[in-house]
């Protein structure tokens, strides 16, 4: 007789797009959220947070209409008001400070790793909720805070053990870029749009489909368009520009902030004209940093300047420039460089029971030890020592005291280190200090 299989038996899985973390995908998380924090907190920045929830409205004033359409897990509450799970932070940063403008005292240098969700297609290096680091400096209108950003960006991938060579940081204006569709091609703000979005996508399309694309919205240009986004150098772009572009300033803008990086010994930034950004908010220099292994594509941090975004709240304008990098790519990257760390037990100690009447004097010397800062596990298990040592051995503790009456008696303690099988004889106020010394 066939077994009945149960219909309202519950998954073991997860929900599309997320991850569940065992201890060890938590301990490599921390770890990577701890170099993220340092390196933020290195450069002067303050740890902030806020809820997951958000008004719906606060995305579709400014985040892009792909976002908002396609991508926020937005419904309503019992209030009956549209609410959505937070696809980004910098809107609600941004919020944040509008709501206490007269009260800071710029400039204001904040850092959040928050969890973010998007309903998108999961994939390699894309998930549907991942965590990310998110920086912003508000309060200076000049390039020192772009180039202090970026740097920052720099210095996170080098303490995460990469090499320049490793990676490249890809800069590029949103005023150049609003030149370029406006006053070079004079698109209509619906076509300067589309083709944004467009650029914004160059490099997961074929070259073929991207030509296609633009002819449909720049019919008679397409091929001079299409010229110019292929440029192979910051020079022999501008070189395409009408002699005379009103656009001294923008340009050198660029040419600075890769000047002053260089002089800050980064010498892997370079100026590319397809970096665009998707957000609707940027007003200036944007930026995005990229693996340059094939095995990840996609770009580990996306940012730039956004002056005007407090304008949503019927503020005045506050000069503001950030980014973010996310857990997943960052992960990807550090494996193919074989950087991620080696995960150890979080116990330092394993005190294996002989019987139970042992377990009283076990109980009592965790104690002590932990008072003293050593984590320490006891084993309530039963099994025969030899077995319980092999758990100790299995769970990457590296050291073992056995607990039997003999021990009870005299006080007298053998610590073994598992990973060379020494034994040293120790009393229990040495214990401390020797695993320490280690």
């Amino acid at each position: 007789m066939e077994e009945k299989t149960n219909k309202n038996k519950v998954s073991t899985e997860p929900y599309r797009g997320v991850r569940d973390f065992y201890p060890e995908d938590m301990a490599i998380q921390n770890y990577i959220f701890s170099v993220m924090r340092k390196t933020a907190e290195s450069f002067g920045y303050s740890e902030y947070s806020a809820s997951v929830l958000e008004y719906a409205d606060l995305y579709k004033a400014k985040s892009g209409d792909e976002i908002v359409n396609s991508q926020t897990y937005t419904f309503k509450d019992r209030g009956d008001r549209e609410v959505s799970l937070r696809p980004e932070i910098t809107p609600t940063v941004a919020r944040m400070v509008a709501a206490k403008l007269k009260e800071f005292s710029f400039p204001l240098r904040w850092y959040s790793i928050p969890n973010l969700f998007r309903y998108e297609n999961p994939q390699k290096g894309r998930t549907r909720e991942h965590w990310q680091l998110n920086v912003d400096i508000f309060g200076v209108k000049n390039i020192n805070a772009d180039v202090e950003v970026i740097s920052m960006a720099s210095s996170i991938m080098r303490n995460f053990g990469l090499k320049d060579s490793d990676f490249e940081i890809k800069i590029n204006s949103r005023k150049i870029l609003n030149y370029v569709l406006n006053d070079l091609f004079f698109l209509s703000k619906e076509d300067a749009y589309k083709v944004s979005k467009i650029i914004d996508k160059k490099s997961k399309i074929n070259s073929n489909d991207f030509r296609s694309m633009i002819q449909e919205i720049i019919p008679e240009r397409s091929t001079e368009f299409v010229e110019l986004l292929n440029s192979r150098n910051f020079q022999e772009f501008i070189s395409k520009f009408p002699k005379d572009a009103q656009l001294n300033e923008e340009v050198t803008e660029v040419k600075e902030v890769l000047e002053k990086l260089e002089k800050l010994g980064i010498t892997n930034a370079i100026f590319a004209q397809d970096i665009i950004r998707g957000f609707d908010y940027y007003t200036g220099i944007v930026f995005e940093v990229f693996d340059k292994s094939r095995d990840n594509t996609r770009s580990v941090f996306g940012g730039g300047r956004y002056d005007e975004l407090l304008a949503i709240f019927d503020k005045e304008k506050v000069p503001a420039v950030g980014f973010g990098m996310g857990d997943v790519v960052i992960k990807d990257i550090l494996e193919t460089y074989n950087l991620l760390p080696k995960i150890n037990s979080i116990s330092q100690l394993h005190i294996c029971v002989m019987n139970e009447e042992s377990i009283g004097y076990a109980q009592d010397l965790a104690q002590k030890l932990r008072e003293n800062k050593i984590n320490t596990t006891v084993d309530y298990s039963g099994k025969k020592v030899g077995d319980q040592i092999k758990y100790a051995d299995k769970n990457k503790i590296p050291y073992v005291i056995v607990i039997g009456e003999e021990e009870v008696k005299t006080g007298k303690l053998k610590i073994k280190e598992l990973s060379s099988g020494t034994e040293t004889e120790v009393t229990e106020d040495k214990i401390s200090s020797f695993i320490n010394k280690k």
